[in-house]
Parts: C-alpha cells; structure tokens; sequence
C-alpha cells in the first residue's frame, strides 16, 4: 500500500539528540500496514545524528523540523501546528508502535471522537508496579485519579484548535490537557482493547516532579469535570492521606 498524500494520523515526536532510539522508533512505524500517515520530527536542536537518521527514512514522508525551544510540549505544540492529518498521535522517540496501532487505525470515523487502546511498557517481567492502572477505558473519575498514557491515545485535530499543552505544567501538560478533554462534552472518547504502542517506563515524567500541575489539578478537574467529579477525587485524596496511603 502506498503512503497517502492526503494523511489520516500526523505521528508527532519531539527529540533531542536522539540517535540512539529514534532508528528503531521509526521503524516501527515503517512496519504498520497502516499507510495513511505523516510523521512530524519537531526537534530542539540537536547535535548528533537526529536529523540524517530521520532523512534517511525515505519509505516515510518525514518532516523535520528544528529549532530551539522550551521543553517537550512547547515542541509537541509546534508539532501540531505543522501537522496536517485528522487524528494526532505523540510518542517519544524511545517509543515503539505495535501492529495494533494499525487495527486501531482502521476502526477511526469519527472526527470528533478521541480514540485510544492500550499500551505496554519495556521489559514488562513482570512489569512496574501499578501498570494495570495505565490500561482500559478510562472514565472522567477513572482519570481524575490517574493519570493515562500518553503513548495509546489519538486526538482528533480539532482537540488542538481548541487546546494546547500549557508549558506552565513542565512534566504533567498532557495530564491537563487529558482532564480538559475528557470533560468535554464536544468530544467522544472511545476505547478499544488492544495494545498499540511500547513506551519507556522510564521516561521523563517517570523521574521528574511538577509541583505546579499538583497544585493546580483539583481545580483543572472542578473547571472541567463538574463539583460532583471534583467532590469525589477531594474525598478519595483525603480518604487516602488520613489512612496513610
């Protein structure tokens, strides 16, 4: 099958010096029987051999562009406005799709609908502690907790004509955007069982902190959610810290 000119999915990953994961990232894009792509290199500027690895790809229609910027999402910002496909999809340069991106791909219709599947991480034997909590449908409680995966989700294009990641949240931006999404009403979120992409369990909101986002996400989730959501996510938390946990 011959790649679109026209692209369904705009695969967007912002790098920085990433020539020793980014060859195997791509082609694991290369290998999905699903053709109707772009792939968006958005990359901060970067002093190995990033942008001749990303060129040499030439069964991919790879745009690459770099420039200095302030951080993964100001990239990933970046990345969608030079993006021209229905659906978006984020990945980091040491992540992997699998074949079920492909059978996912092919189920999209709708373009107001947020899809998403599931994800596994790196050496999963037997896997990091809490991994079942990144899997499934995820409801507005459901992600009021915790946090989903980055990796499993596609947005329609018109999630950003309406949001972008706030570069005030450094580790956490796509959490906030997830909340504001997920509690807005123009938007389907529709889930399918199937794992589509291998992530890097530790990446970097694995070892970073955002004191900002933790400040400031009970009331992303009043704003976006309703006072019953939020009600429910304050009286879990303090449930949890008066038994300790």
């Amino acid at each position: 099958m011959s790649l679109s000119t026209s692209p369904a999915i705009s695969i967007i990953i912002a790098t920085y010096n990433a020539e020793k994961h980014l060859p195997e990232c791509l082609a694991s894009i290369d290998s999905q029987s699903f053709r109707k792509i772009e792939i968006i290199i958005t990359d901060g500027g970067s002093k190995d051999a990033t942008e001749k690895i990303a060129q040499g790809f030439k069964s991919l229609p790879v745009k690459f562009h770099t420039e200095s910027d302030k951080g993964i999402y100001d990239a990933l910002n970046r990345g969608t406005r030079l993006a021209s496909g229905k659906w978006f999809y984020f990945m980091g340069s040491d992540d992997l799709l699998l074949p079920g991106f492909s059978e996912l791909a092919e189920k999209m219709e709708d373009p107001h609908a947020v899809y998403y599947g599931d994800s596994e991480p790196f050496h999963r034997v037997p896997g990091p502690v809490g991994f079942e909590l990144l899997i499934g449908r995820f409801s507005e409680y459901r992600l009021a907790k915790h946090c989903m995966n980055h990796q499993v989700i596609l947005y329609p294009a018109a999630v950003f004509s309406k949001y972008q990641y706030d570069l005030k949240y450094k580790v956490f931006a796509d959490y906030a955007l997830n909340l504001r999404v997920w509690g807005d009403k123009d938007f389907k979120k529709i889930h399918y069982p199937i794992l589509i992409a291998r992530y890097n369990v530790t990446g970097f909101s694995s070892q970073n902190e955002d004191p900002v986002f933790e400040k400031e996400k009970p009331e992303i989730i009043r704003q976006s959610m309703g006072e019953a959501i939020y009600l429910r996510y304050i009286f879990k938390r303090f449930k949890k810290k008066l038994l300790g946990n």
